[in-house]
């Protein structure tokens, strides 16, 4: 087995390991953002060798999920003659199928894609429970796995629907996106040897999504490589977004609006402004959507500082999705080197910075790591309020059980960030203002997170302790 194969995959793959040696039959779900790679992961654990593989197709009909089904069981072996008539039969002969194979090991089913073989009034759901409950739940020697891109569709089918399958599938395996580390190692298994500042904007325009990264030409720089993906006519990921939301949501056009409502306010909205911003009506189908946008990894919900989770706020996420509303969307003569003529642009400095923040709350283990506080319990969350003192707002917020709570200000640059005697001024009103506002008893300590750190001067003092972009780099524990 290839361990670079696996990077970022390490406990899935012994996660995988013991379930195919436990001495009873499994059901693993593996499930994740499109293009986090769940296939992939299945195909080279198992070495593309299975027992029977089917692959659900995207928006097709019953009848032509069941012919796609009746041929994959006949290139695996099975000797039915006819196209099922509905899936109750189709697996009854899966089950034959499986059962005709005597030998003494672990039988491996593998099904990708499963939620889009749930077409409309085609009762899959039901012949798959019966499947698993009825007869494979009872045997010893079968392994199914079912992959799935339609998050929210495994969530609420399968792991929380109080029908057949509840609690029926205990092995749940869900792939995140790379962190920084498993990106650079990635990157260097493929011949790529960019600076860390290189790596950190790649991640900011594309995240760590397996697939994204897997286009990445090693010839080419950082730059060259963003125009040739995103900006060339037809490039790999011109037209990625319309695909992403379209094969994930069924009805993307709700989820699109508010996508693109979330991402005229970098800092998030609470529901309430969504509502007003967005012109959304007030009702279940969008708390079902805000769930499974949340779910899917797109928008990320959070605390404001003081308040109840009734202001949670929701703020896009995606970094794909935050790269091409900003830049991507609406171009119709595009410049196919937008990118490296961008490259000294006020609104690319701008994205930078906004986006950076982005990247510490999503490695907060590492920002914990790096001022030393990994072993204490903490809350995360921002905060933005006013007094008769002014207004602040803080994007990151550390509140620790030691009674102190963490203020990090978070800049990105091409150096090192030097504060300056009105920026400390403007620092020390902040956390005025924050003290104020929330009566909090507790200490302020003063957080620099940056990329090349904080030059020493007499104004450098303020911090109590500074995370360099090094340090987002660390291997979480």
């Amino acid at each position: 087995m290839d361990k670079n194969l696996f990077i970022g995959r390490e406990y899935e793959i012994r996660q995988l390991e013991k379930y195919r040696n436990s001495k009873e039959s499994e059901f693993v779900i593996v499930y994740g953002r499109r293009r986090v790679g769940k296939t992939f992961l299945v195909k080279e654990f198992f070495d593309d060798t299975y027992d029977f593989k089917v692959t659900g197709l995207y928006k097709k009909t019953k009848k032509t999920q069941l012919k796609n089904f009746y041929l994959a069981l006949q290139e695996y072996g099975s000797s039915v003659k006819k196209i099922p008539g509905d899936w109750l039969e189709a697996f009854a002969e899966l089950k034959k199928l499986i059962k005709g194979i005597k030998e003494n090991r672990k039988k491996i089913i593998f099904i990708d894609e499963l939620p889009w073989l749930d077409t409309r009034q085609s009762d899959f759901l039901a012949a798959f429970e019966g499947f698993w409950n009825d007869w494979g739940a009872q045997q010893n020697d079968i392994m199914l796995v079912v992959c799935g891109s339609a998050t929210t569709w495994i969530t609420n089918k399968i792991l929380s629907d109080k029908g057949g399958l509840f609690n029926r599938a205990a092995r749940r395996l869900y792939l995140m996106p790379f962190t920084l580390a498993e990106t650079e190692r990635y990157l260097k298994s493929r011949g790529i040897h960019w600076s860390r500042y290189d790596i950190v904007e790649c991640y900011m325009t594309m995240g760590g999504i397996p697939y994204y990264l897997k286009l990445l030409d090693n010839e080419l720089s950082y730059l060259a490589n963003i125009d040739t993906i995103f900006f060339k006519r037809n490039g790999s990921l011109w037209d990625e977004f319309d695909h992403l939301y379209e094969t994930l949501f069924g009805n993307s056009k709700g989820y699109l609006k508010i996508i693109e409502t979330l991402s005229t306010k970098k800092s998030g909205l609470t529901r309430n402004e969504i509502i007003k911003e967005g012109k959304l009506e007030d009702n279940g189908l969008l708390t079902e959507m805000l769930k499974n946008l949340k779910d899917s990894l797109f928008v990320r919900a959070y605390n404001t500082f003081g308040y109840d989770e009734k202001n949670v706020v929701y703020q896009l996420s995606d970094y794909f999705t935050l790269f091409y509303l900003r830049f991507m969307k609406g171009r119709q003569n595009p410049d196919e080197h937008f990118w490296t003529h961008f490259l000294d642009n006020p609104s690319k400095s701008s994205w930078a910075g906004q986006t950076f923040e982005q990247v510490c709350k999503d490695h907060i283990v590492q920002v914990k790591k790096a001022i030393g506080i990994s072993a204490l319990l903490t809350d995360v969350s921002s905060w933005h309020g006013a007094t008769d003192n002014g207004k602040a707002q803080i994007d990151l917020i550390i509140d620790r059980r030691d009674r102190t709570t963490n203020i990090c200000e978070i800049k990105f640059s091409v150096g090192e960030f030097i504060i300056d005697q009105d920026y400390e001024a403007k620092l020390r009103k902040k956390m005025e203002i924050f003290r104020e506002a929330t009566k909090s008893k507790k200490a302020l300590q003063l957080v620099m997170i940056t990329t090349y750190g904080v030059r020493q001067n007499v104004h450098s003092g303020i911090m109590q302790s500074q995370v360099r972009m090094d340090d987002l780099f660390a291997i979480a524990e």
